[in-house]
């Protein structure tokens, strides 16, 4: 099977990416890119994360979710996968979009071919607990860089990255 894995987050100056179930940026811009480069591809996510979205599955995507608990998302127009593996063939051919979280993002990186990060250029607010994994330089090439641009409502900097493989 031939399965594009694009990682894409939101990634504070210093790694920084959550707090407990919370993002630490709400960027309008942000979240449209995301939604733009993320429907109609199937998203991969681990259970926190999907527990997080207070209107249950992203629509117009398919909603895998990672977990070790038997028998969880009964009636939640979800798939349950115990692993990557499980979680891989489940998304089938294409491109696969992991939406994190912290955990299920160390999981994936070694198999990623792509990274779409939203650098924002802050400092993770204290308290964070989640970060996204180190990007290698010699592993990862950055190939396309927005301009910085700035949210209107929190003041916040932030430039679009995308990452390939070298």
């Amino acid at each position: 099977m031939n399965t594009e894995i694009v990682l894409i987050a939101a990634v504070a100056a210093d790694g920084g990416i959550g707090h407990g179930q919370n993002l630490l940026f709400r960027i309008s811009a942000d979240m449209r890119r995301f939604k733009e480069l993320t429907m109609g591809h199937p998203i991969i996510m681990g259970r926190k994360t999907f527990e997080s979205f207070p209107n249950g599955p992203l629509p117009g995507r398919k909603n895998i979710v990672i977990t070790r608990q038997k028998g969880y998302g009964a009636g939640k127009d979800i798939v349950v996968a115990g692993s990557v593996a499980e979680a891989l063939e489940a998304a089938g051919a294409g491109v696969a979009m992991v939406i994190g979280g912290g955990e299920i993002y160390n999981q994936f990186m070694p198999y990623a071919h792509r990274l779409e990060i939203t650098r924002v250029h802050s400092l993770s607010p204290e308290g964070t607990d989640v970060f996204f994994p180190e990007i290698d330089a010699e592993k990862w090439r950055l190939a396309e860089e927005s301009v910085i641009e700035t949210d209107t409502r929190s003041g916040v900097g932030y430039t679009y990255q995308t990452y390939v493989l070298r």
